[in-house]
Formats: structure tokens, sequence, C-alpha cells
């Protein structure tokens, strides 16, 4: 599993003309059931998702397309999670091997 934060650039003014493809980018992740939970950063700005069931180097390729990093907007941090405890309602997390 993985956590993905984007943190915004200098260039974040550009966001609004790239909002409808970034959300469209986010919905196509949890359709092919790499995303399970997306949100903003609070209070800087920017966001995190938790993506499971992908390999890193899928999950960079994935990442590059999002608008808001292939324009500059916000800057991608990979980082890998190996849960090793959950609350019940996310033993599928756990469980994950990706």
């Amino acid at each position: 599993m993985y956590v993905v934060t984007l943190t915004l650039t200098e260039q974040k003014s550009k966001a609004p003309d790239f909002m409808a493809a970034h959300n469209d980018w986010i919905a196509r992740g949890f359709e092919d059931g790499v995303f399970v939970l997306v949100g903003g950063l609070k209070p800087q700005g920017g966001g995190a998702i938790l993506a499971t069931n992908i390999d890193l180097s899928a999950l960079e390729q994935r990442v590059a397309a999002d608008p808001f990093v292939s324009e500059g907007i916000a800057t991608p941090h990979i980082q890998e999670l190996a849960p090793a405890r959950t609350d019940p309602r996310l033993a599928f997390l756990k469980d994950d091997a990706a």
C-alpha cells in the first residue's frame, strides 16, 4: 500500500483550470480499484491518496499522469506503507499484497 501526497507548488493558481481533469483522474483511480481514500491536506492545501493493489512502478506512472503533476501544480511524494495492525474494518488493507 502507498500513501501519495501532492504538495502544491507556486503554480497552484493554475489549479482551477485543471480541476475537472484532476477529478477525472481521481475517479479513474477509484474505478480501477487503486485508490481507496483521497482527501485534502489541512491547513496547507494539497492532497493525499491511499493507493493499493498496484506496484510502485505502475503507481509512479499513474501519478505522473495526474494533470496537477504534469502541469507542475503539485509535486508528488510516494511512500510505501506496510500495515502491521488495523481496525477490523480496514483488514483488507493489511492483506494487500501490492
